[in-house]
């Protein structure tokens, strides 16, 4: 692979890493656009994902423009060489693609393409997509192709963990649907035993009050002010129900490994470095928990889309007979007093009160052009 620009096994670990650190099928099928085609050295490469009707539930390119992608068209139907790929399950090299007896044409903009390279992915028996590259970078005597049968080797290497990720990457995204259902159903029955006693009295007796206003007003004001408090009570046990319903996590598998798992799926999805270390931590009360879990939420969500930063570390340790909590980042930082005297808070008077309610106590260190430290810290059991 030597006469390759980005041969060499390092190349190859390098793709297979950069895939397998994102979990968006979106982001997978694109890295392993851009990865096969890198490694190649086509001009065109292209991804494609069979939907049920002939045609692709998502089809992603890499080295044609924004531009000329939308002046192409309406996404490409499974026919020709590509149906081939997906319905025969063979690896396609091809000379000149034009002058296959399959090949029916491209719509006006499409770039020309001539030598191609393409193969199915697999996951077991079942194709679950289509891979090829077009045009390779290469001196080639008219009428030849320049992709060799190395470079076909090179691409079902490829294709065989672009499998395995797009799966994960499938797997993940029914898990996070499945996740958000959960809690959706939770929460509305959080809200229906909490909140719809409360609102069913308030309109009894708010339709009380309509009826006494004329003939007896002193009641109806009476009437009234219980309005007003019912609606205060409903507001805090709404308030309640919202935000203190305990993450799912935490009941199965404890604050270490809920930080850990949600710490490894930010450091795939965003570019920053997101690290997460546990120093001889014990057992803490599910209130603590859970404030810890928010807090970190909180203070990560604030460094990743706020900050810039290209490293984020989060280290839960034993502090005492307590537990210690901090988030560092090398981001732009801010200025707390001009961050309060501004009016805004990024979370900051939540975190706090967070960490009040379990006894704990919440410190924020911060400069613009220094980074910034959270740390929150809260008592034993």
């Amino acid at each position: 692979m030597s006469h390759r620009p980005s041969s060499g096994l390092a190349a190859v670990s390098a793709a297979l890493l950069a895939m397998s650190r994102h979990l968006e099928v979106r982001d997978v099928l694109k890295k392993i656009v851009v990865s096969a085609r890198e490694l190649l050295d086509a001009e065109y490469a292209a991804l494609g994902v069979p939907d049920d009707h002939g045609g692709f539930a998502q089809f992603v390119v890499d080295g044609v423009s924004d531009e000329q992608w939308k002046a192409i068209g309406p996404l490409p139907r499974q026919h020709g060489i590509l149906a081939s790929m997906l319905h025969e399950a063979k690896p396609e090299r091809l000379a000149d693609v034009r002058k296959d007896p399959r090949f029916e044409g491209w719509p006006a903009a499409h770039p020309d393409m001539s030598d191609f390279l393409g193969l199915p992915i697999r996951d077991g028996e079942e194709v679950i997509g289509a891979l090829f590259l077009a045009n390779k970078r290469c001196p080639k005597p008219e009428g030849s192709c320049g992709f060799t049968a190395e470079d076909e080797e090179l691409l079902a290497i490829l294709a065989q963990h672009a499998a395995i990720a797009l799966t994960n990457a499938r797997l993940y995204e029914r898990s996070r649907e499945l996740t958000i259902a959960e809690e959706r159903s939770r929460l509305a029955h959080e809200l229906h035993d909490a909140v719809s006693q409360k609102l069913f009295s308030l309109r009894l007796t708010a339709q009380a009050a309509a009826a006494l206003v004329d003939r007896d007003p002193a009641r109806a004001k009476g009437e009234l002010q219980q309005v007003a408090a019912l609606a205060a009570e409903a507001v805090d046990e709404l308030r309640a129900a919202v935000v203190e319903l305990r993450p799912a996590a935490l009941d199965e598998d404890g604050l270490v490994a809920t930080l850990r798992t949600q710490i490894q799926v930010l450091d795939r999805a965003h570019t920053a470095r997101v690290t997460f270390e546990s120093l001889g931590t014990r057992a803490l009360p599910a209130a603590h928990e859970e404030a810890l879990l928010r807090v970190s939420q909180e203070a990560l969500h604030n460094a990743l889309r706020h900050s810039g930063a290209e490293h984020v570390e989060v280290t839960l340790a034993r502090h005492g007979s307590g537990t210690l909590l901090r988030i560092t980042d090398d981001g732009s930082g801010f200025e707390p007093a001009a961050i309060r005297q501004a009016g805004r808070h990024l979370g900051l008077v939540s975190m706090r009160d967070r960490a009040n309610g379990v006894g704990g106590r919440l410190n924020v260190e911060s400069a613009p052009g220094r980074g910034t430290t959270i740390e929150m810290e809260v008592p034993g059991a």
